[in-house]
């Protein structure tokens, strides 16, 4: 079947994949007292004296907001607000779907970065949380940042820390099959966009090892010129050695390559120059390299974020689980410290006794996994002091 055609029938057919559903029954003129005028005047008059109670008494303690530009939109590029609306749906079906939270999509026409960080602003009293999407760098840095100081409410740039904090619960179960040693690790991350970015920083912060951004020049290091103001903070903390050169020189002798880039960046014999290499080629829908092609170069653990291949890395193991864990104790942030917990937490689904070089992550299916992370995210949001009181 032509999955394109197959799922451009479905979106015609169905006319948008989410609805809103009415939580009372109206059918009584009792009902419509209770739920609008004269009776919905009491919740009101509470929350005008107490913001708190807005989470108890409406539906934003449940309610994420799945916004974007359009500018950046997984495989696509810069195709617009409008054009990817179907992305966002999906998006907050995934929500529903697998941690029966309720996400509204909504597609701003703006690329000015003051702009989206005003609108978003303005409207964040509607939600729990915030899920940013499909936003370009280096802007989207800039917006999730202001937007984490401006808002009383979780903000989370999804393709940033979503796709982070699963590469790093691969990368727990991966050390474990090959028995590398956590803190000893050489990383090479090809792609110093949002998502090569954050997981950089999550690595080094959980202490995998030396992490070594590369870029279409090569390797990044402290003082180089042309970097964006992301990748100058990421310079900071990364390439230990201060190493220089191409992808190709920082692979060699490296334990794990971690792909955010384009298709065929990566050969057999790179791989084989590798310190019996993990390879996470992570571009959609043609990996850095082919599964294929990286076992021919003795690659030890191979993931890709693809579902047709062993080990997808997939971000929807993450994002419903963390914003029902935020929500459910009323975190006002997700922190470092939840994203790590929320790593481990995917990780420990595989047991020990069931890892092996083909199975390092639970399935994307799995039901499972939501509830797992939200309990150990919620855990550490109470740890953290982040919780509204």
């Amino acid at each position: 079947m032509d999955l394109n055609k197959a799922s451009l029938d479905m979106h015609y057919k169905l006319g948008g994949k989410i609805e809103v559903i009415s939580r009372m029954k109206i059918q009584t003129a009792e009902d419509l007292s209770l739920a609008y005028t004269p009776g919905v005047a009491e919740p009101c008059r509470i929350i005008a004296k107490d913001y708190k109670q807005s989470f108890k008494l409406t539906r934003r303690s449940n309610l994420v907001a799945v916004i974007t530009d359009g500018s950046a939109v997984l495989g696509l590029g810069d195709i617009g607000p409008a054009a990817g609306m179907p992305v966002m749906e999906g998006k907050c079906a995934l929500f529903k779907e697998f941690a029966d939270v309720d996400a509204f999509p909504i597609c701003i026409d703006t690329k000015n970065t003051d702009t989206i960080i005003q609108t978003i602003y303005l409207i964040s009293k509607s939600f729990g949380g915030i899920n940013l999407e499909d936003i370009s760098a280096p802007r989207c840095f800039e917006i999730e940042r202001r937007l984490k100081e401006l808002c009383d409410i979780p903000v989370f740039h999804d393709d940033q820390h979503g796709t982070a904090i699963v590469v790093a619960a691969a990368l727990i179960n991966a050390i474990k099959v090959t028995g590398k040693q956590m803190g000893d690790l050489k990383i090479i991350i090809n792609g110093a966009g949002a998502a090569g970015i954050a997981i950089g920083k999550l690595l080094v912060s959980m202490n995998f090892g030396n992490v070594i951004m590369c870029d279409i020049n090569g390797i990044i290091c402290k003082g180089d010129k042309n970097l964006n103001s992301g990748q100058k903070e990421i310079s900071l903390i990364t390439n230990q050695n201060k190493e220089h050169g191409s992808l190709s020189d920082g692979l060699i002798g490296a334990d794990v390559f971690i792909g955010v880039s384009r298709p065929g960046l990566v050969n057999s014999e790179m791989v084989a120059s590798m310190n019996n290499g993990i390879i996470f080629a992570l571009a959609n829908p043609t990996p850095e390299i082919m599964p294929q092609e990286a076992k021919a170069g003795n690659a030890a653990v191979i993931g890709t974020g693809r579902s047709d291949f062993p080990n997808q890395i997939n971000n929807v193991l993450v994002f419903p689980g963390i914003f029902k864990g935020a929500l459910s104790v009323g975190a006002r942030d997700i922190t470092e410290f939840m994203k790590r917990e929320a790593a481990y937490a995917i990780a420990s689904m595989i047991p020990d006794s069931e890892l092996n070089a083909e199975n390092i992550l639970p399935s994307s299916l799995n039901r499972k996994v939501a509830d797992t992370v939200a309990k150990a995210v919620a855990g550490a949001a109470v740890k953290d002091g982040v919780v509204r009181n």
